[in-house]
Parts: structure tokens; sequence; C-alpha cells
């Protein structure tokens, strides 16, 4: 029997619906039904509207029914009634051959046409009767290909199942779904030698044997790299394969991606030359084109915790043909000012690891902090078990005070030499608003007295924040914090370097950094807070988005900053608007403490990305 990939009928299997199967009953019908149309169209009598109502089917198959019916096509338009009586003669047939890649090959089709005062009323009744079923499913695959993980998982899902009904369109969903399988591993030369679907209407039977002969495995060849500014030497380093292994798509997206997230192009497609494919190997063409070397940066700003500001950039995203990199930022705003620059020497390989040098002055002057601090940073960074993972050692000098202004609880100036271990991990399904996502910090650090140190410490800290969409409109929020730190002289720790809560980030219904230990300065006035060994706080924020771009929010947040064992929580609770800006979540929120109100209500606002 010749191999088909439409249903052909078993020997004395009679036909039940009026649509044919055949080819050449196939290009009769539709040859048919263009002059049905061409005739309709010519028709010139008097005219009215038509109205087309189907029922006894629903869904899919509904949608399907209508598409297929003329009828439908001439919704709102003027049908003579020759028209209209030659369009609902032949919507049996239109039906029935609607619904028969679906499965349903015996529907019968009932009904009446009526002619109103509004126009002519066509009402179809639908019965789809048993659908033929699939009996006989035989996917023949045989030699290594089979035992690939992507092209089982492939033949596992292909449908239709035994015992489904015979859907057409899932059964080419599924032929293509394990053909790209193959070819994604590596069998370039894979071939479907069988796919035969034989149907009984009669039984309401169908069986599928479908057999593929996948060829040779190839393994990728040389891999060539052109528009590149860079040395070819220092692009194979982003490679995550050598020559002589099996081909795989993956290995091409990982290379793609990787290039991508270097930032050094603006153009970059990764392709196999299947042209010059010979012998089993596959040469690799990757593409590239330079993206802008020098991105300037700029813009005005206002955060509750820092007050208005300015920022201003510059990014060299290579500054040599080795791929260096240099970022630098200057922030002046009204309670804080910084200066920083970044020099980074890429190690591209499997864990994405570099070198970073930086130096940074920060001048900030806040409620109860004001404090000058200048810090070296010599890190590596590199991804390492789902993690990006940052060794660096941290020099950093200055002065400070703690307090307000009138009761400075005292005053210093404090050099610190200390390494740090960083782990951080993030995943979201949109950067710019996420539905489903979290992110995960964990950080480590100590210094030790006389080796460039004025005290000895350890400190330890973890941050997580998770999101998730409970519905369309719906998202809620989770974050907490905690940290702990062992001291030796308390009074001598930057106020960086301590643990304060209060603010934007942290409870909102408090000042930035308000929560924490207390010195009493003058007994005549109130205690100045000095910041804390230890802390835990936590937040639950549940928003609603009444629009696309905007949505209402409420919160509760609670913790503490404190030394010894004396953890006593303060609460914030609040309602919050929110716009999804061009620049970002823009987030406003009225926060009010619940025990020990300071300040009364909190204005906060943040811009900026959830994650």
């Amino acid at each position: 029997m010749p191999e088909k990939d439409y249903p052909t009928s078993l020997p004395g299997a009679p036909l039940s619906t009026p649509a044919a199967s055949r080819p050449a009953a196939a290009i009769a019908h539709i040859a048919a039904r263009t002059a049905w149309l061409l005739l309709l169209c010519g028709t010139g009598a008097s005219a009215a509207t038509i109205t087309t109502t189907v029922g006894g089917i629903d869904g899919e198959l509904k949608l399907a029914a209508l598409a297929g019916l003329d009828l439908n096509q001439y919704a709102g338009r003027e049908v003579s009634a020759a028209q209209a009586r030659r369009l609902y003669e032949r919507a049996p047939a239109q039906i029935a051959a609607a619904l028969e890649p679906y499965g349903y090959y015996d529907a019968k089709v009932s009904g009446d046409l009526k002619e109103t005062p509004q126009g002519w009323t066509a009402t179809i009744n639908v019965t789809t009767g048993d659908p033929v079923s699939v009996t006989t499913l035989d996917l023949k695959l045989d030699g290594e290909a089979r035992q690939l993980k992507s092209v089982r998982s492939a033949l596992r899902a292909f449908e239709p199942k035994l015992g489904q009904p015979m859907n057409h369109a899932a059964y080419e969903r599924g032929k293509a779904v394990i053909q790209a399988a193959l070819f994604a591993d590596g069998f370039l030369d894979a071939k479907l030698k069988t796919h035969r679907v034989e149907v009984s209407r009669s039984d309401h039977k169908a069986a599928i044997s479908l057999a593929w002969e996948p060829g040779q495995r190839y393994r990728i060849g040389k891999t060539s790299y052109e528009g590149a500014q860079f040395p070819v030497e220092f692009l194979l380093r982003y490679q995550p394969w050598n020559e002589g292994d099996f081909y795989t798509q993956d290995q091409l997206l990982a290379l793609q991606q990787r290039l991508n997230d270097a930032d050094y192009f603006s153009i970059v497609d990764v392709n196999p030359d299947i042209e010059n494919a010979a012998d089993g190997v596959v040469p690799i063409k990757v593409t590239l084109a330079p993206a802008k070397r020098s991105i300037y940066t700029g813009g005005i700003f206002v955060g509750t915790d820092t007050g208005f500001g300015v920022r201003g950039g510059l990014d060299r995203r290579w500054m040599n043909r080795r791929g260096h990199k240099l970022k630098s930022e200057v922030i002046v705003a009204q309670r804080l000012k910084t200066a920083s620059a970044l020099y980074q020497i890429p190690l591209p390989g499997p864990d994405n690891r570099s070198l970073n040098y930086g130096i940074n002055y920060r001048d900030e002057n806040t409620k109860t902090t004001r404090s000058k601090i200048t810090t070296l940073v010599a890190s590596e960074t590199r991804q390492w078990m789902g993690f990006t993972r940052n060794l660096g050692l941290h020099f950093q000098t200055g002065d400070f005070e703690i307090g307000d202004r009138k009761e400075v609880a005292f005053r210093g100036n404090s050099t610190i030499l200390y390494p740090e271990a960083a782990l951080t991990r993030k995943r979201a399904d949109d950067p710019l608003f996420v539905r489903r996502g979290y992110s995960l910090s964990l950080l480590a650090r100590a210094a030790a007295e006389g080796v460039l140190s004025d005290t000895n410490f350890v400190q330890l800290r973890g941050d997580v924040k998770w999101i998730r969409a409970l519905q369309p409109r719906q998202r809620l929020i989770l974050r907490g914090s905690v940290g702990t730190s062992w001291v030796d002289k308390f009074d001598v720790l930057p106020p960086d370097l301590r643990f304060f809560a209060g603010g934007d980030r942290s409870i909102r219904g408090y000042a930035y950094q308000t929560v924490g230990p207390e010195r009493i300065v003058d007994p005549t006035k109130a205690p100045v807070v000095i910041g804390g060994k230890h802390l835990i706080a936590a937040s639950a924020e549940y928003e609603y988005y009444f629009r696309s771009k905007w949505g209402i929010a409420t919160f509760v947040d609670a913790g503490d900053a404190f030394s010894g064992t004396k953890f006593h929580p303060k609460i914030g609770t609040g309602i919050g608007l929110r716009w999804r800006s061009p620049v970002g979540m823009l987030r406003f929120d009225l926060g009010v403490p619940l025990r020990e109100p300071k300040d009364g209500v909190q204005i906060h606002l943040v811009i900026g990305p959830d994650l």
C-alpha cells in the first residue's frame, strides 16, 4: 500500500460524509467550491443579510466548523434568496469536511433556513458521532538516536496517543517535534521513510505507522568567526565545545548566549554550515558585529532614602583586543554622593570568570549617620553551581559620625581590611515585570585586628526575595533578611558595616536607618540610634493591577536591628501605588508604624527593577 500523510479508507469501509478525502476528490471538491463562490458573487437578485448559528459543538470544533463554512464568511453581507439557499445547501458537506481533521468522520448536520424582516437566519445543528480513535501506534526509530534523552521525550510526547481521537494537527506536530529532536542532537540526515495513517470509518479506528532512518550522527568541525573586533584566540575561549564533539543545538545556543552576555557585539549569529557538512562533520559559522564601544548614561532620580539626585556614567565595553572593560559612575543626591570606577578583565570559559579592580568613594548623610568612606576592591567573579560567586579583598578607610547633628553618639576614623565572599542567584521570567522569580544573596566577611584593621570582626548576611503572580492582575511579594556579627570593638565599626532597619527596602513604617540599638547621649533628649550587631526583617506585599500599567499594593513589614538577645520587632504597614513606567517600576508607598511610632506616616518612592 503506498505511503500517505492523509487518511485512507480500508477496503470495504463505506464513506459516511460527502467530504472526500482522496487527492483527486479533494481537488474536485475545492474546484466545485470555488465555482459556487464565483457564481454566488455574480448573482444580482434582491438582497438581505444572513445570520448563522451553529449548535451541538463548541470549543475548537465549533471554531473549525465556522472557519470552513461559507455561510459564516457572508455574515453581515447582503445576499439574494438564491445565494442564501445555495450557501445553506453546501453547509453539511463543509462542516463534515472541517471536522474530519479532529477525528469525526460521521458528523450529521441538520437545521433550517428562514427569512425574517431582518434578513436570513440559518440555524445548523451538528451531531458529531463517535470519533475515529487511534488503535495502533507504531513509532520506529532504532540505534543510538532512540537512546538520547531529547528524542525519547519527543517520542513519549507524540500525539495522538492510543485511545485518543485521530487529530491530524497533533499528528503533524508530533512528527515535526521528533524530526527537530533528531536534528538538534546531530542527526542532520534523519529521514522519515514511513509515514502512513489508515482510517476505518466503519469501525472508527485509525492506525498510525511512522519510521525514521536517523543516519549518522554528526560531529562539530572547524568553527569560523566573522566580523569580530577581537582575535580568534580570544573568541575560542567562549566555546563550550571542542572540535570533534557531537553536534547539538544546545551547544550552539550556549555559545550564542555567552557571546551576548559578554556585551561586545550588536549581532551574534551562530549556525551550522550544513552546505559544507561532509563525512559526518559539520562546520560552525559565527557571524558577529561590534556593539557601540562607549555607552554614556545619565539621568535624574529620586528615592526616599537618598532624596533627589542626578547620576552619570561611562561604560567602556572594551578597552583593548583582550576585551578588558571599564565602568565608572558619579551620583550626586541630597543625602548621598558617590564616585566609583571598576576595571574588569574577562577570562572567558565555562564559568564566565573575570578579575575586577575598583575604587569607590561614598559620602552619605542620613538622619542617624554621616560618613565619608573610600574603598579599594580586588575580586574574582565566576559562575559556580548556579550562583554568581564573588571572592574579594576590601580595604576601607574614612571618617564617620553616629547620631544626629545635635546629638552625636561618637565620632570615629576606621581602617579595615577584610576578605569577602558573596553568592548571588536571580531567576525571573521577565526582568521588567516579574511574574515568577526570586533572588537570593549570601555574604560573609571578616577582619583581623592588626592586619590593617582596627578591630576583629566576622559578619554573615542573607537576603531573599520571592515573587509570584497569583492571577494575571495580582502578585504576591515576600522578602526576608537576616544578619549577624561578632565584633570586638563595635565603636570603631563604620556605619556601612553595622545593621540598621527602616526605610523603603526594610520596614516602611519607619524612616531610613531609624530602627536599631540606641544610646543616650543627653538624658533630656531622645536617644540616638547607633546600629546593631544583628538583623532580622521580613515583608509580605500584595499587588493588584487595575490597568495594564497601574496597580495598588498593601504590605506588612516587620523586623529589628539589635545587639545581644534583645529582639523587639517593629511592624509597619501601609498602602502603595505601582506604575510600570518606561524607565522601570515606580513604587510610591505610605507606611505607618504599628508599634512605638516615631515619625508618623512615612512616604517612600523608589524606581527600579523588581529583583
